[in-house]
């Protein structure tokens, strides 16, 4: 046992205190008596068995653990006796320390019989481990600052982050690694002081994170290689544990032998997956670093690292022995000081960071260029680059590490002047802000003070009830519905949702037009000349609209309808509605229906629901700002239905003359009166539509254009306008009576036109530059019909015009710049003119090359029959063939008396077949009793186009013929065409479509038709040039229709 005083002159005070000095582990290696020499050999602060790495054959080292403390004996204390005998005690080691002094010899005194000064054997100084919060430790005692340190060859290295620790600031550095934790705990409570080496990593990076690059525990490496060699030599100041740390004090599992069983068991709980939980470790200590070192070696990876350092001396610079270097490193220092007072001033948290860094920095000297240039450095460290802080820290040259630190401070000032002047930017943007809305405030002071102006809840209320002052004929329950809103909305915040929800929908019951219509015209004559301008045709619907114009003109009052178009695509549907609104002077409003699921669009949403609105009905009546506008409904044959709803029931309300008066949308939730809003719907398939809701409506049927009416069509609507849109013609604005246009019309001055038929009042003339011969003639107009557009409507003769003047207007600007075209879009003729010879060049080959397939003799068992489509009227061939089948073995036939079918024919198609088979059969056995053509053949029908979907009984009467034709080897005449349903008994029934059947025969060349008997009032109601050239028959029995065919 070895007593030994010293005297704490750091702390400004001489104690005398007693250490014990325990030698705890041997190495069999080295002798007892461990000479001075041997100390490197000592291995560092031993802090546990994690410490005693075996690296290769390196001896091990001796353990020194202080055991010695002021409060040892805290409990005798409480004892006057003990206290004394401790006093005496303490004085005769007093006695025997000087008494062993003296004795002395100056051999004795050399440094070499005295014990190194290292880590291991520091525990000669008192420990101040004890504090009031257990979660606080302090170092047992505080053996010099500065150059006064120890200098301790081997220590446990603590890896940093961010950037290198500069001696004489107090740096905090976190901890999260268990084992790290237990080492520096023991070092404070070993009474060694509380010394650490710092070293830097190099594999951080501030922009990347380090869990991001596999580091989890900082202080934890993989590789000796990972560590600067250049590091700080610090003393623990403090040290504080998170309260999860509580649990682990004590005796560490992995030092005890005793519980290795259990910590081998915990370690297979972790391995298999099972609850083996470890709260999250970690601790702050407090480091005041105290000189550089030079790392020599790393003996144990660790953790705890283990290395062997070696320690700079002191740098001092003299001045005086090199005048230019002195003026040299006086102006850094100006510079480096003169910058860090810049920075300050731009950067406020830099500013802070100097404030409180200079109390801390114990070190610092303004004169001595090393100290300068560290602290100027250390105030760098949150932003400067490790590897450019590594540099400061290793270099010795004071002109060289001044200029390195400087680089590092003038990076902070170009970050400062950019955070300025974007704080600059910010605060005028801002200031502006504030400024106009003070002024604005002020202005709506003022203006409220001298009564110029409300504030904007009350300017918002009087806004509504002036809105609702100019409706004269607004229904009491929305004038209390509205004030019972007003007198609500008064009372609630602007900020509250309530308020824009009320808000809303005051909007709208303010904005429906009560009682507010458009003036209506009531001149029969205006009317029809505003109906014939823009549509050719379409009587029906014409002399609809004028009847209702009478009905109004007599009654003085107008009420609203609901008509209902239907009829192949491009016949004009939807513009002759808008049409209709000029007409009468009502405003237009148009919404699709097509493929609509949701009831919510017509009737609207609740007001609870967020983004509510109102309907497409509440919206027309706003949009348009009339009680009596026209709406159309388009394509209300294709209206959709799913779990949202049933559009077409809620249309029912809407469409009903007799329930529409109060009609209530979800989100207005009051009675809205719109029985005088004339309801236009348009339909190509009737059939789609439900029948409560067809019901109410009166349906007009519009059937397909014949080709003198798409002669007319295109020649009075299509080629102008598309002349117009393609740049070759412009308006005539111009006096229609003047000499100079007489003549000059955008038709062809041989067209006849009918005298019933009111021309176009718009004129056009040919655009400047183009050729003045430049025309479409009639012969390519009626080529484009009858070849290339054989649909009902003239929505695909309108494109094929519109692709001959776009190539026209091509070939005038070309001809004019002289630019080559292709082939193929080169004008091959001499003339400018369009005619049927030249129409090819611009639309191509035609679509169609013959009106029939069989053009005069046609084969037994095929008969040319009439249908009608949604696209118009069609000619089909009804074609039969009969398959005759052989004896088998015993002589008997192998087939006979079956009917296939082919065709894509629909159900009711069908059940026809098999109809028309057994009427045939019928009709067979009374014509030619001996006949077994249907016993023993089999007959196979078909309908051609099979890639079209037919349907419908109008075919009864072709099949009939088409079999006995085949049966009776007789062909039937070549120009016939018939339609007709038959029954079981041979009775032929009325079908529809007549006008699109009488058509389709028309453009096929057949001049004689067999009708039912009951469709002659139908057919009689055809203009007269439909009928022209027809031979019609009529037929209430089959026996008519066969006398017919065969020629009997």
């Amino acid at each position: 046992m070895l007593r030994r005083t010293i005297h704490s002159s750091f702390f400004g005070r001489t104690s005398t205190s007693t250490a014990r000095w325990q030698l705890h582990r041997w190495s069999p290696s080295i002798s007892p008596s461990c000479s001075p020499h041997h100390s490197h050999s000592l291995l560092a602060p031993s802090l546990g068995s994690s410490f005693n790495g075996h690296l290769g054959n390196q001896p091990h080292r001796c353990f020194f653990f202080g055991s010695g403390s002021d409060n040892d004996d805290d409990s005798s204390k409480k004892d006057d006796d003990k206290k004394k005998d401790k006093k005496k005690q303490d004085d005769q080691d007093q006695r025997n320390e000087d008494d062993e002094n003296s004795n002395d010899s100056p051999a004795n005194d050399n440094s070499e019989k005295q014990p190194a000064a290292t880590l291991n054997n520091s525990s000669k100084y008192k420990s101040r481990s004890s504090a009031t919060n257990g979660n606080v430790l302090l170092p047992a005692s505080r053996l010099g600052f500065g150059d006064q340190a120890p200098r301790y060859p081997h220590l446990m290295a603590l890896p940093v982050v961010r950037g290198p620790v500069f001696p004489g600031v107090l740096t905090p550095v976190a901890i999260t690694d268990r084992k790290t934790i237990r080492a520096v705990e023991k070092i404070l409570s070993g009474g060694s002081g509380g010394y650490l080496g710092l070293f830097c990593r190099k594999d951080y990076n501030p922009a990347h994170d380090l869990i991001a690059k596999g580091i989890e525990k900082p202080e934890v490496i993989s590789d000796p290689s990972d560590l600067y060699t250049v590091g700080t030599f610090a003393q623990i100041q403090r040290m504080t544990k998170a309260d999860d740390m509580d649990e682990f004090d004590g005796t560490d599992d992995e030092d005890d032998p005793s519980h290795s069983l259990t910590h081998d068991h915990h370690d297979k709980q972790a391995h298999d997956g099972q609850n083996h939980h470890h709260p999250k470790t970690s601790a702050s200590i407090l480091l005041m670093p105290h000189r550089r070192i030079n790392l020599l070696s790393i003996d144990d990876i660790g953790p705890p690292i283990d290395v062997t350092v070696s320690h700079w001396d002191r740098l001092t610079y003299v001045r005086g022995q090199d005048s230019s270097r002195d003026d040299t490193i006086r102006a850094l220092c100006q510079e480096v000081l003169s910058t860090i007072r810049e920075v300050a001033q731009l950067n406020t948290l830099f500013k802070e960071q100097v404030v409180n860094m200079v109390p801390s920095s114990h070190m610092f000297d303004m004169n001595d260029p090393y100290r300068l240039a560290d602290f100027a450095a250390s105030l760098s460290i949150n932003g400067g680059d490790v590897a450019d802080l590594q540099s400061v820290l290793e270099e010795k040259d004071p002109e060289l590490r001044l200029h390195k630190a400087l680089v590092l401070l003038s990076k902070e000032r170009e970050v400062g002047k950019l955070q300025k002047e974007i704080s600059a930017k910010v605060e005028e943007k801002m200031s502006e802000a504030q400024r106009k809305y003070f002024l604005m405030e002020q202005l709506k002071s003022i203006k409220k003070e001298l009564g110029m102006e409300k504030d904007d809840k009350e300017s918002l209320i009087e806004k509504y009830r002036k809105k609702m002052s100019e409706y004269t004929e607004v229904p009491d329950e929305i004038n209390e519905t509205i004030e019972a809103e007003l007198d609500k909305l008064s009372t609630l915040e602007k900020n509250s949702s309530e308020f824009n929800v009320t808000r809303s929908y005051l909007d709208w019951l303010t904005s429906i037009p009560w009682g507010v219509t458009t003036k209506e015209n009531f001149d029969i004559k205006a009317a029809r000349e505003v109906l014939d301008r823009d549509h050719y045709g379409m009587d029906e619907v014409k002399e609809t609209i004028l009847q209702f114009i009478a009905v109004g003109k007599l009654k003085g009052t107008v009420q609203g309808k609901i008509l209902c178009l239907s009829g192949p695509p491009g016949t004009g549907k939807t513009s002759i509605a808008e049409s209709v609104a000029a007409a009468l002077g009502r405003k237009f409003f148009r919404f699709s229906v097509g493929g609509m699921s949701d009831v919510s669009e017509i009737k609207g949403h609740r007001r609870t629901y967020v983004g509510a609105m109102p309907g497409k009905i509440i919206q027309c009546l706003k949009s348009t700002g009339s009680s009596n506008p026209l709406v159309l409904i388009d394509e209300i044959d294709k209206l959709g239905r799913d779990f949202r709803g049933d559009p077409a029931s809620a249309l029912l309300e809407v469409l009903d003359p007799n329930q529409n008066s109060t009609f209530r949308d979800h989100f207005i939730d009051a009675p809205v009166d719109i029985s005088k809003v004339l309801f236009m719907c348009t339909a190509n398939d009737l059939d789609r539509i439900p029948g409560p809701l067809l019901d109410r409506m009166e349906v007009i049927r519009l059937s397909g254009y014949d080709v003198p009416e798409k002669l007319e069509i295109a020649q009075q609507y299509l080629v102008p306008k598309s002349m117009v849109s393609n740049g070759l013609m412009v308006k005539d604005e111009a006096p229609e009576n003047t000499e100079e246009n007489k003549g000059q019309t955008s038709f062809d001055n041989n067209l006849q036109i009918e005298e019933n038929r009111a021309l176009p009042a718009t004129r056009y003339l040919l655009a400047d530059g183009v050729p003045s011969t430049l025309s479409i003639h009639r012969s390519a107009l009626e080529s484009l019909v009858r070849w290339y557009c054989r649909e009902a409507g003239v929505r695909n003769l309108a494109k094929k015009i519109d692709k001959i003047t776009r190539l026209l207007s091509l070939q005038v600007v070309a001809e004019a710049e002289g630019a080559k075209l292709t082939d193929k879009s080169t004008r091959k003729s001499n003339t400018w003119e369009v005619s049927s010879s030249n129409l090819h060049e611009y639309v191509g080959k035609p679509v169609f090359t013959s009106d029939r397939l069989y053009e005069k003799d046609i084969p037994n068992g095929i008969v040319m029959g009439l249908a009608w489509t949604s696209m118009g009227g069609s000619a089909l061939y009804i074609e039969t063939q009969g398959i005759k089948r052989g004896l088998d073995s015993e002589g008997k036939p192998r087939g006979g008396g079956t009917l296939k079918v082919t065709g894509q024919l629909g159900d009711v198609m069908k059940e026809s077949t098999q109809i028309a088979y057994t009427v045939a059969r019928a009709r067979l056995a009374e014509i030619a009793p001996s006949n077994s053509f249907f016993d023993d053949t089999d007959i196979h029908m078909h309908v051609p186009e099979g890639a079209t979907p037919k349907d419908g009984p109008s075919a009864g009467v072709t099949m009939v013929t088409a079999m006995l034709s085949l049966a009776l080897d007789k062909p039937v005449k070549s120009d016939l065409a018939m339609t007709g349903e038959i029954s079981l008994t041979g009775k032929v029934l009325a079908v529809g479509g007549i006008k699109e059947k009488t058509m389709a025969a028309r453009r096929a060349g057949i001049t004689t038709i067999v009708l039912p008997s009951d469709c002659k009032r139908d057919y009689d109601e055809l203009p007269d040039y439909l009928k022209e050239g027809l031979d019609v028959h009529y037929a209430s029995e089959y026996s008519t229709v066969y006398d017919i065919a065969f020629g009997t």
